[in-house]
């Protein structure tokens, strides 16, 4: 099912003007604070009437010139920043009113098994962690049936403990409900992990939008992702893992050896590799305690408006990117086309880098 949105909107000097369309998985909304994410998402769920709007689900139609449809009949879930529990029901009680108004094929126990909250029921909201109160307001967005999950900023008032907490269940509630998810976030570590699908916003506008992988890796995203942030998301196939905790990953430019991964051998991951963690030599090197070398080819250089440089690159089908001075570009002679090889420092991957089919962490050395 796809929801398809083209909507404009003005707050006194803030213009909204975005299209795009969201289908299955999981569809982020990034940008910087004050760039139109949870308009957007209000709007959808109806709780804001837009100036314009075409917004439709399937073939349901949201709003158009003539329809404005009620909250209450969008089937829409809605997962908010702060949870918004009852706060004087139980985690049974919350869990059982939201089941009131959703079908019967989705049972109550199937989400508490999926999000884990058995041991929780009897607690009330107050004794929860923040990481807990997100997943009871998880499983009651879904027992309500909804045919489209909202979920703004879910996890920005959460600490890193609490963050790492919940995010297996957002891969488990991506991989087994099916419901399509429109996620808003500014972390590019929760995006990287987690969607399918990725729209950039900037100043009301959709600045870049297309699947996760390519647009990661688009070296003109990389202002709007900050450069520190910047960096492609990779597949990748565990092999074996080693005595000296070093992780053989296959990749389809080769093999690269990482510490930490606790995925099982022949699993399928996903790994964020920022562009600052990427270093170029146009000849095989040799002699080097960084052990991760992969062909590559140039795909485009964009040069910022300071002394850096974005390089994309191809490996073997995968997309990489670096970044590089501009004064590298010239004195190594960077062009598109150009082969040279790339080199990862088996530490440069982090724990919040990395997602796949069961929970997955890797340590970043010392």
């Amino acid at each position: 099912m796809t929801l398809s949105v083209d909507l404009s909107h003005r707050f006194g000097d803030f213009a909204l003007d975005v299209t795009f369309e969201a289908g299955s998985g999981v569809t982020a909304l990034f940008g910087r604070s004050g760039a139109g994410k949870s308009t957007i998402v209000n709007a959808v769920a109806g709780l804001l009437r837009p100036d314009r709007a075409d917004i439709t689900l399937g073939s349901t139609v949201f709003n158009d010139m003539r329809t404005c449809l009620p909250p209450h009949k969008r089937r829409i879930g809605y997962v908010f920043q702060d949870a918004r529990l009852f706060p004087h029901l139980s985690v049974a009680q919350n869990l059982d009113y939201a089941a009131r108004f959703g079908a019967k094929s989705k049972t109550r126990s199937h989400v508490i098994e999926l999000l884990g909250l058995g041991a929780l029921l009897s607690r009330r909201p107050a004794t929860l962690s923040g990481g807990e109160r997100q997943r009871v307001a998880l499983g009651r967005a879904l027992l309500a049936e909804p045919e489209l999950l909202l979920m703004d900023e879910p996890l920005a008032a959460l600490d890193g403990p609490r963050k790492s907490e919940i995010l297996p269940y957002l891969d488990r509630l991506k991989s087994e409900t099916g419901v399509p998810i429109l996620y808003v976030s500014h972390a590019v570590d929760e995006v990287a992990r987690l969607a399918d699908t990725m729209v950039l916003l900037e100043g009301g506008r959709v600045a870049r939008a297309g699947p996760l992988f390519d647009v990661m890796a688009d070296p003109a995203a990389v202002p709007l992702l900050g450069v520190r942030e910047a960096g492609a998301v990779m597949r990748a196939h565990v092999q074996a893992h080693g005595d000296d905790g070093l992780s053989t990953l296959r990749l389809a430019a080769g093999t690269l050896n990482l510490l930490g991964v606790h995925a099982p051998v022949g699993s399928e991951i996903r790994l964020r590799v920022l562009a600052q963690d990427v270093l170029l030599s146009l000849e095989m090197p040799t002699g080097l305690s960084a052990q991760n070398i992969l062909p590559v080819t140039i795909k485009a250089i964009r040069s910022g408006g300071g002394h850096g440089a974005a390089i994309s690159l191809d490996a073997n089908g995968d997309a990489l990117l670096a970044r590089v001075t501009a004064r590298a570009v010239t004195s190594m002679g960077l062009h598109e086309g150009q082969s040279l090889f790339a080199i990862i420092k088996a530490t440069s991957v982090a724990q919040n880098a990395i997602s796949g089919d069961t929970t997955l962490a890797f340590s970043p050395g010392p």
